[in-house]
């Protein structure tokens, strides 16, 4: 591999579409788990989006000796205090569809006598290079859970995911308009500007050595 390798640690084709579209000009070369072979992946056990984050960022940093950066990212329902959040991709058993997810979370909300809630998206991103993360953050976009599901576009929970500003679900938004206010978008931007200024002074400090 390049020394200048950055895997994105995960194996969903959705996600990595999305980054690499965020991190189009960094100057690395983006390869995701699936340029790695079979690795088998790690327990999300942390009770935070940030701590899943980083031990998957360690994790895969270990496994592939490369710079990695891994992200944790899921749904927080008001109403469902918080649920399902770390859970998310778990929510309703790790074999149900999304619309088994969408059933299940209208059930819960019907329970509290709800039927939509003030909701976020939340993602922590975490850069690790051997067992040290050099660079975390995190991204959110502020809506709330749609009466039913509507849109085609995007993935996950998206179709569910109401954005007042467009007037429309995330589901129902183009690429470009979702990557511009996603959770997702927003911690990747900020990942790109650190990328960005780290390789720039790097260069200066090689160039002031010669």
């Amino acid at each position: 591999m390049s020394p200048t390798t950055l895997v994105l640690a995960t194996t969903n084709a959705n996600k990595v579409r999305e980054i690499r579209t965020i991190l189009r000009d960094v100057p690395y070369d983006l390869v995701g788990l699936d340029g790695f072979g079979s690795i088998v992946p790690p327990d999300e056990d942390g009770r935070t989006f940030e701590e899943n984050a980083r031990l998957k960022a360690r994790y895969y940093a270990a496994a592939t000796g490369e710079l990695v950066v891994a992200e944790d990212s899921g749904l927080e329902v008001d109403a469902l205090d918080g649920a399902p959040g770390v859970e998310s991709a778990r929510y309703g058993g790790a074999a149900a569809t999304y619309p088994e997810k969408f059933a299940k979370l209208y059930a819960s909300l019907r329970e509290r006598g709800s039927t939509t809630s003030a909701a976020r998206f939340v993602c922590a991103l975490a850069l690790a290079k051997g067992d040290r993360v050099i660079f975390e953050t995190r991204g959110i976009v502020e809506g709330e859970i749609a009466p039913e599901p509507k849109g085609s576009g995007g993935f996950g929970y998206d179709p569910i995911f109401f954005y007042p500003p467009y007037g429309r679900t995330l589901g129902e938004a183009s690429g470009e308009e979702k990557t511009g206010v996603s959770h997702r978008g927003k911690a990747f931007r900020l990942l790109r500007a650190f990328l960005i200024d780290h390789e720039d002074r790097e260069d200066h400090e090689g160039h002031e050595e010669h």
